[in-house]
């Protein structure tokens, strides 16, 4: 099927503001699920800065490796680790528990609001007149605006290439 994309860089911040705004946080009965609301809204207040620099607060100790728990299983049990990471563990650990309360609820409404947004940066063309790609692509562009801050990264080597020019010869 004929469609316009774009890929817009969504945060989970992103996402959670979009479930509180829209209303997305419901319960099986249709309420609005305070208890999940509640967590979003703390999950978005977490300090992501002091949480990356405590991460290295032991020395020669990253808790973030992948399978630590496997490799170093009782590693928070060690007193000189718990105490350099306490600062640490505090902030990560209501983070997972923010987000295991926002994910809890039912028809996996957090699935399904994340693939509501990724949605937006498609638009169908199926039947589709030139009115409606333009509005299409001006849809794109106003989301593009708003989401995408990242600048190209191009390496120094690379320079830009104009066809024609006299030096390639």
């Amino acid at each position: 099927m004929p469609a316009i994309t774009t890929e817009i860089s969504f945060t989970v911040n992103d996402l959670l503001r979009y479930m509180i705004e829209t209303g997305k946080f419901c319960d099986a009965n249709g309420t609005i699920s305070e208890a999940r609301v509640e967590a979003a809204q703390a999950y978005l207040q977490t300090d992501w800065e002091t949480l990356a620099k405590e991460r290295w607060s032991s020395p020669g100790f990253d808790p973030a490796r992948p399978d630590l728990d496997k490799i170093k299983p009782r590693w928070r049990e060690d007193p000189a680790i718990a105490r350099n990471l306490e600062i640490y563990l505090s902030l990560k650990d209501a983070a997972d528990e923010q987000m295991e309360v926002i994910k809890s609820g039912p028809d996996d409404e957090y699935l399904k609001a994340q693939n509501a947004l990724l949605m937006c940066q498609r638009v169908d063309l199926f039947c589709a007149g030139p009115s409606e790609v333009e509005e299409a692509v001006k849809h794109l562009l106003n989301l593009g605006k708003q989401f995408n801050t990242m600048k190209p990264d191009m390496p120094e080597y690379i320079t830009e290439f104009y066809p024609g020019a006299a030096d390639l010869e």
